[in-house]
């Protein structure tokens, strides 16, 4: 089951891209901590980023209150 934020994560990027069957999302423990990983068409990329990295970093904000509900650290990668 995944946990709620990689649900946040995807639900969100798939509103943001033009490719929404292109977006991927996958979980791994590194460290204690819960990593999310953010795959989405090469062509969307800049949308997920956003100008200076400005969607990026709303996206981790709202992953990490999602983080704070599980009570776990998390952080989140977007890309390769």
């Amino acid at each position: 089951m995944a946990s709620k934020m990689a649900e946040l994560t995807e639900y969100l990027a798939k509103a943001l891209v033009e490719q929404p069957d292109a977006v991927k999302v996958s979980e791994r423990e590194e460290d204690g901590r819960t990593i999310v990983h953010l795959d989405v068409a090469e062509d969307d990329l800049g949308k997920v980023i956003g100008r200076n990295g400005r969607v990026a970093t709303a996206l981790r904000s709202l992953m990490k209150v999602a983080a704070i509900q599980e009570d776990v650290r998390a952080g989140l990668e977007i890309g390769d």
